[in-house]
């Protein structure tokens, strides 16, 4: 697939609608190897070749996209041509109701996730607390002013941490009227189950109110505000990773992709067997300059990949190419790759918008670092 053809599959990413359900898909093997295509709500709306592989075959790779028994981590078979199929989920927000000792390390994780991170807080000096933990936003209002400023979707998780079970309830009542993927709120037995009750009463939505985390967060013995910061986020991520998902194009990624100005490979997990590292859809960009945006596993297995990304991009290969690492066995192990799993990596180059080409540099034999003569 051409470079133009490339970028624009990118482009089309980025500016899809991602409160719709939106489904990347790639061949991985024949002659239309390399092809892509992008979904939107069930419709083709994006592909690399007109008439190709996707509009012959769209349906049917929609159809099994959706059966757990066709489609096992996002690869599917159709007629023994494997095609990757990579669901574009929503930017995780999470919306943080107070600004007291637990929000704060819920906020700092938060945000190593990735998520956009909202807190609503009515104290002036407890909302100044939230922006130095690195929220990306803070209302400094009532609880009730700053939830009707928010609009929930299916990728935003609530947690409601406040310093009292009124301010708990005006919350929840608020809450379960928005769009959600989670709503967890602190406090003991005896607190949740008066709150619950009274939401109940004033006409909240019985099977929201059974499906509320509460108490919040996993039960692993946390006491101090940081341990249960954690349990609450590992809550949260458990519930996230139940989905049938793959790992979508991240907002700094993506960007990269479009306004990287060198050459680089981006690096995809397509097949994962066994107890490899990272799912499938896992990604990572490599640099001319040999860094990396992003990680597909760590250790030797992710080495071996960034040398043959580099290859491609100094030989200015531009046709996709697939690489089989085997994570087992004793070679495997000696090289420390004790994960036990194999895995299945598509690479594909990106040009830089500065319009300079590779740098040519001499070619290495069995990555040894020596150059050939």
């Amino acid at each position: 697939m051409g470079e133009e053809k490339i970028c624009g599959f990118y482009q089309a990413i980025a500016d899809c609608d991602r409160e719709k359900q939106n489904l990347a898909a790639v061949v991985l093997d024949g002659e239309a190897f390399g092809e892509r295509a992008l979904f939107t709500d069930g419709r083709l709306v994006w592909e690399s070749r007109a008439s190709g592989y996707f509009t012959v075959n769209g349906q049917a790779v929609l159809k099994a996209a959706e059966d757990e028994n066709l489609c096992r981590r996002g690869l599917m078979r159709l007629d023994g041509i494997r095609v990757f199929c990579d669901r574009l989920g929503q930017e995780m927000r999470l919306v943080v109701c107070g600004a007291g000792h637990v929000s704060i390390p819920v906020i700092r994780i938060g945000k190593m996730m990735g998520c956009h991170v909202t807190v609503l807080e009515d104290r002036p000096s407890f909302a100044d607390h939230a922006r130095r933990a690195g929220a990306d936003q803070v209302i400094c209002e009532s609880f009730e002013r700053g939830l009707d400023q928010i609009e929930g979707t299916g990728s935003t998780y609530f947690v409601i941490v406040t310093r009292g079970h009124r301010y708990d309830q005006s919350c929840l009542e608020k809450i379960i009227k928005k769009r959600h993927a989670y709503i967890g709120m602190i406090g003991s037995r005896k607190r949740v189950a008066a709150v619950k009750e009274a939401v109940l009463e004033r006409g909240g939505d019985p099977e929201i109110i059974s499906r509320l985390h509460a108490p919040i967060g996993l039960d692993i013995g946390a006491e101090t505000p940081a341990e249960i910061g954690v349990a609450i986020m590992g809550e949260i991520i458990e519930v996230k990773n139940r989905k049938i998902r793959t790992c979508g194009y991240e907002k700094e990624l993506l960007h990269e992709l479009l306004h990287g100005q060198e050459p680089a490979v981006l690096c995809t997990i397509v097949e994962r067997r066994g107890s490899a590292p990272r799912n499938a859809g896992a990604k990572m960009l490599v640099r001319q300059d040999g860094t990396c945006l992003g990680t597909i596993g760590g250790g030797c297995m992710e080495a071996a990949i960034v040398q043959k990304a580099l290859r491609m991009i100094r030989s200015g290969q531009r046709r996709p190419q697939l690489a089989a690492v085997d994570m087992t066995g004793e070679e495997a192990q000696e090289e420390g790759m004790i994960c036990g799993g194999m895995v299945d990596v598509l690479l594909e180059q990106v040009e830089g918008k500065d319009g300079r080409k590779p740098v040519p540099k001499p070619e290495k034999s069995r990555d040894t670092g020596e150059g050939t003569n």
